[in-house]
């Protein structure tokens, strides 16, 4: 590519081997009133090094995971990623294809995603998997949309205690039509769930552990729902919990999804992260995304193929079982190579630590007058309710380095009774020190 030209001779020779008289001729096709006329208020080109400076001048504002106790959830987590995941990720094998098109030069991808496929498979107690989705939240509306294919029903069931995030993606996508019920996110319990459904009742959306921490009785629900012909959709948005708590689809789920970030995939400032989708063999028509499977070539030996799918992109758009276009495919990369180098032990170990950190931290709270523990089950995650509002503590603690926690108001915002509830979360990476030292902040914060 040339440099770009300042005299008029060069760019009158450019504009010659375009084709085009002038400037305004090249955009002509541009309307009128769309054109600048002036230049954009930008400022001058800096050498790449300032840029570089100055970047990191304001990269050094952010206060990171890492930087002091961090008791953030609700939806996001941090985990331990070793450093073995970055170096394999880069390794040529997984990188030969973005997407595979193409699947007999794509085989170090396919194999990778029929290798993830097995291990959500494996830890959702599910019999398929698809090759990922976005993320957790675009995967339950997913789910949504493809029970409602499967029962021809319309009506539609959000628990209380689903994720506020989740809740709203799925709105989105049903355009908040009247078959979509959300009961309220109460902090006691995931509303009047079960005592809803009934014959026109196509699935009924239930988390565990619960956007407040609880630990959801999945098998009375799916009782309940499967007693009028409808199914079950499990959320599960810390899939570390799978570790310990007894698999979804042995509790008689029909379609399981789950955010995947914590295995592999650091925070990263919100993202990107990954969605996980399983579900009985029968449904497997009406998954969206894509499913590899293994084969053999014309010689017998092993090779991967893309068994099914139905997306937009392969098959005529009223066909599609989605309009989900891509996967999430580096970040289930790193999701497979992390759970591959934990193994089944590894896997269970990791789980029973996380619930440990979190009851270290629970005992400490309920030391702390003004302090009310409101959970009776969790995993890594509890929501305490205090005698204020939550979000002034949290950010009162913030200027002390520590991150308290996510103030329940900040996701349920036009709901008063939590203001003052405050989720907090622990992970494997949650010290002694790091609980030590929220709880005498908050004690002096709330005294």
């Amino acid at each position: 590519m040339r440099y770009l030209p300042h005299s008029e001779a060069e760019r009158a020779e450019m504009l010659g081997v375009i084709g085009v008289d002038s400037i305004e001729a090249l955009f002509g096709a541009v309307p009128e009133d769309l054109v600048a006329k002036r230049p954009l208020e930008l400022p001058p080109h800096s050498p790449e090094y300032l840029v570089e400076a100055h970047m990191r001048q304001l990269a050094g504002r952010n206060h990171a995971a890492g930087d002091g106790p961090f008791f953030l959830g609700a939806g996001a987590y941090r985990h331990h990623v070793p450093a073995s995941v970055d170096h394999l990720i880069q390794r040529s094998e997984w990188l030969t294809a973005y997407t595979p098109y193409q699947p007999e030069i794509s085989q170090g991808t396919l194999q990778m995603l029929f290798e993830f496929q097995t291990q959500v498979a494996r830890i959702t107690g599910m019999e398929v998997a698809n090759a990922s989705l976005y993320d957790g939240s675009t995967g339950t509306a997913e789910a949504v949309l493809m029970a409602r294919r499967l029962t021809r029903r319309s009506k539609v069931l959000l628990s209380g205690g689903l994720h506020p995030h989740y809740r709203d993606v799925v709105r989105g996508y049903l355009r908040d039509d009247d078959d979509l019920v959300c009961l309220s996110a109460s902090p006691s319990g995931q509303g009047d769930l079960l005592d809803r459904i009934d014959e026109d009742t196509a699935a009924i959306v239930v988390q565990t552990p619960d956007f407040y921490g609880h630990l959801r009785d999945l098998k009375r629900a799916a009782e309940a729902v499967h007693a009028v012909g409808g199914l079950l959709i499990a959320v599960v948005t810390e899939v570390v919990s799978l570790g310990v708590l007894e698999a979804p689809g042995a509790l008689g789920a029909d379609i399981v999804v789950c955010e995947g970030q914590s295995i592999g995939n650091a925070l990263n400032f919100g993202g990107p992260y990954v969605g996980l989708m399983a579900t009985r063999q029968k449904f497997i028509r009406q998954m969206p995304g894509r499913i590899c499977g293994e084969t053999v070539d014309a010689q017998g030996k092993r090779g991967y193929v893309l068994t099914l799918s139905t997306r937009e992109q392969h098959i005529r758009r009223e066909k599609a079982t989605s309009n989900i276009c891509t996967n999430s495919g580096l970040c289930a990369l790193a999701f497979s190579i992390h759970l591959s180098l934990l193994g089944a032990a590894g896997f269970t170990r990791l789980a029973r630590l996380n619930h440990a950190r979190a009851c270290a931290l629970a005992d400490a709270l309920e030391q702390i007058d003004g302090v009310e523990l409101l959970n009776k089950t969790f995993f890594n995650e509890m929501t305490i309710r205090l005698d204020r509002p939550a979000s002034g503590v949290v950010d009162a603690l913030a200027q002390r380095g520590i991150l308290a926690g996510v103030p329940a108001s900040r996701l349920v915002p036009d709901d008063d009774q939590v203001n003052n509830l405050l989720i907090l979360a622990a992970t494997e990476l949650t010290s002694d020190a790091d609980i030590e030292a929220l709880c005498a902040a908050l004690k002096e914060t709330l005294a």
